[in-house]
């Protein structure tokens, strides 16, 4: 995990996007929530929701590429 925002992409959104079903994104991992204010949130907050949807490994962006 990059220990500075500013080392990632924008947004953990790879454009599969599932929280109009879903409370959790499958794509990202984040909740809706997080998704619909990502623009409005500060760095650290963004860097909080970045640490734990890489801990939590689950969604499609970190389980995409694994075989």
């Amino acid at each position: 995990m990059a220990s500075n925002l500013h080392d990632l992409p924008d947004s953990p959104c790879i454009g599969v996007c599932s929280t109009l079903f879903d409370d959790v994104c499958k794509g990202c991992g984040r909740m809706a929530g997080e998704v619909s204010n990502w623009v409005f949130l500060s760095d650290a907050e963004k860097l909080a929701i970045w640490e734990r949807i890489t801990r939590e490994g689950t969604a499609m962006r970190f389980t995409r590429d694994k075989v």
